[in-house]
């Protein structure tokens, strides 16, 4: 038997051959179903993810004076970050809607020219957080990007990563970097 999702054509008749098989977000035909959680239990869980935006020493420095014609970029890519992860189940189509505990938010320039953007996100319930915390550093980047197009438009957003979550059936994962 075949299945497709998103493209990806699964062999659904060997699943030990089958990496993709284990995905729980595919039922016995590979298509697509959102994962029923009422079985589980509620549990704190935590993940904090993290991207980076590299830019021109100009639009750096603009950043870092709060100089930008649109205001102070960190401050705004802040609340942008945490409305994201707010409207996570909304952009992502297998997502739960989850009530979330908290959210921080953290940058740091880890060199002249790149800033990194940490989220981590805490809730207490059946499921992860972990496309919450994706979700929020990849829109606190792209708010920083609109803030900061005006003076370069060749800025770059990239390692967008799960540093850590904690929590949960499947326990805790810590990223080796």
């Amino acid at each position: 038997m075949q299945g497709c999702f998103f493209g990806f054509s699964l062999d659904m008749s060997n699943p030990s051959k089958d990496p993709a098989r284990r995905l729980n977000h595919l039922d016995a035909d590979g298509n697509a179903r959102m994962v029923d959680v009422g079985d589980k239990r509620e549990t704190v869980r935590t993940a904090t993810a993290a991207s980076r935006i590299a830019m021109s020493v100009e639009a750096a420095e603009a950043i870092r004076n709060q100089a930008l014609a649109k205001g102070d970029a960190i401050a705004v890519a802040r609340v942008a970050a945490i409305s994201a992860v707010k409207q996570t189940s909304q952009l992502i189509p297998l997502c739960h809607l989850i009530l979330i505990d908290g959210v921080t938010v953290d940058f740091d320039w880890v060199d002249p020219r790149t800033l990194e953007c940490r989220v981590t996100v805490r809730s207490t319930g059946k499921t992860g957080v972990e496309m919450e915390a994706l979700t929020a550093a990849s829109v606190a980047a792209l708010a920083i990007y609109d803030m900061g197009k005006a003076i370069d438009r060749s800025m770059e957003i990239n390692n967008v990563r799960l540093i850590e979550k904690t929590g949960g059936q499947r326990g805790d994962y810590q990223r080796s970097e």
